[in-house]
């Protein structure tokens, strides 16, 4: 049996590079040939789509699984949750995260890959549990991380509890692109040796080392990997499923897939990323990572926060804080929102010239457990000058938190006009009802961009044979118009 690959073009892979901004209306003209390709899932929904759809694109993110579905019918759909924090950026209440797991499966969600940003896995049991009563499968995440604590027999025994708590299949998420290829081989090898479920592997191309990692993990028994299609990959997105499909072809690990296909649906996805130029990141390979740690979206972020404080000089002493801030708060894995807390700490600390003088809610949050436990404890001394006095939680952070959907669906009153409105209310209030109010005004979407991405897919389909998508159009002036530039100051491009 080969090595099996999920797809993250359409979620993991336009969120790496693209700022989530890929709209529905681009992903279903491919969708049923993405159907045919023989992946193992097809990531479409999670992480942060949920909130940049409502947020920015103006989209229902439940009518995009819906419609997704109807599309891709025969390969499962596969998602990242958050645990606890659903795919929000705080803890959720348990009725939340239950009837959020609810509605995914029952608008078409399959594949549930669940986390915790402090691999506390307390944070996932409700998770779990929900996602395996409503039917799906659910795939129980350790977070890749490099720390005096994080070592090899640690992250294959919480593998073991993973599966002992239930989980359908076990994923190491190497969101930073840390993992070091022979690190990738022990890791692997350590979970295969305790846990009888299937292993997945997530990198990032961040530090150049993903499809090394890849190889070396798929030698060790790597069940399934996650690529995006060539178009949308590397740089701080996945590596390239036509390469690691060329790697493994032919020898025993060959992953059976098409490359001529892959080829055809990559050009359709080339001239899609094409509509969201003004969103490209900084894509190129930061081997810095390996010395900071420090993922490259995330330093985006801090360029900008120091710019708007007019501060951009300090952006070394930012990078040097970092380090310092997260032994502080435990070693958490730098992934949404832990991420985001020690990155905006630290750019406090560089600020004000002095460690802690000044405090984030969310870093007062993380010493005093509202988070979950850390991966190693908070000193005395830290909690002390960052807690002020207050009393740290032991207990898992939502025993102690009240029903929420109720309420909520009494807050939003007759704008939900459905469970699903409820929960994207209790995930995102002012985001949804901003969102309500656009919908109840009777804004459409012009269809423009809809029937572009479908002639787009018709041509590509006449051309299947080719590797190569199809030339640009004559305006009629002697001139080439390719008909995706003309998008560029269209509605993709706003918010």
């Amino acid at each position: 049996m080969g090595v099996k690959i999920t797809d993250t073009t359409m979620r993991d892979g336009h969120q790496s590079l693209l700022a989530t901004r890929m709209r529905t209306e681009d992903m279903l003209p491919i969708a049923e040939q993405m159907d045919e390709a023989g992946f193992h899932s097809v990531e479409v929904w999670g992480g942060a789509t949920f909130d940049t759809a409502l947020r920015f694109l103006r989209e229902d993110p439940w009518e995009r699984l819906r419609e997704i579905k109807k599309r891709i019918k025969k390969t499962p759909l596969q998602m990242l949750l958050r645990g606890q924090n659903v795919v929000g950026y705080r803890h959720y209440a348990d009725d939340v995260v239950e009837k959020f797991c609810q509605l995914a499966v029952k608008n078409g969600m399959d594949i549930f890959r669940i986390f915790d940003a402090l691999n506390d896995l307390r944070n996932l049991e409700t998770a779990i549990k929900a996602v395996k009563k409503a039917g799906g499968h659910a795939q129980g995440t350790v977070c890749y991380t490099i720390s005096p604590v994080h070592t090899t027999a640690m992250f294959a025994k919480q593998a073991k509890e993973l599966e002992e708590m239930g989980c359908d299949s076990i994923c190491i998420k190497d969101m930073a692109g840390l993992l070091h290829p022979y690190d990738a081989f022990e890791i692997v090898k350590s979970i295969k040796a305790v846990v009888s479920i299937p292993i997945q592997m997530h990198c990032h191309c961040t530090s150049g080392m993903a499809e090394m990692a890849y190889l070396k993990a798929a030698e060790a028994g790597l069940d399934i990997m996650d690529c995006a299609l060539s178009t949308l990959s590397q740089g701080t997105s996945q590596p390239p499923t036509e390469t690691m499909v060329a790697t493994f072809e032919g020898s025993q690990l060959d992953t059976r897939l098409d490359l001529e296909e892959l080829t055809h649906l990559a050009d359709y996805f080339g001239e899609v990323r094409k509509k969201y130029a003004a969103f490209e990141g900084n894509v190129r390979v930061d081997a810095g990572v390996l010395l900071h740690q420090v993922p490259g979206g995330m330093i985006s972020n801090l360029v900008s926060q120091l710019r708007e404080q007019g501060a951009q000089d300090k952006l070394r002493d930012v990078l040097a804080e970092i380090p310092a801030v997260r032994a502080d708060l435990g070693y958490p894995p730098l992934v949404t929102p832990t991420s985001q807390i020690v990155g905006t700490q630290a750019v406090l600390n560089a600020l004000y010239g002095e460690r802690y003088k000044q405090v984030s809610k969310e870093t007062k949050g993380v010493v005093l457990g509202q988070y979950g436990q850390t991966p190693a404890p908070i000193s005395a001394e830290v909690l002390a000058k960052i807690g002020g006095g207050e009393q740290a939680i032991t207990g898992r952070p939502a025993d102690d938190m009240a029903p929420e959907i109720e309420k909520a669906r009494a807050e939003i009153g007759a704008q939900a006009k459905s469970d699903e409105d409820v929960l994207s209310y209790v995930l995102f209030p002012p985001v949804a009802k901003e969102f309500f109010d656009w919908r109840d005004g009777g804004a459409e979407l012009d269809l423009e961009n809809s029937k572009l991405a479908a002639a787009i897919a018709v041509a590509l389909t006449q051309n299947q044979g080719h590797a190569h998508a199809p030339a640009a159009e004559s305006n009629g002036h002697g001139h080439a118009h390719d008909p995706w530039k003309s998008q560029g100051r269209g509605r993709a491009l706003r918010g």
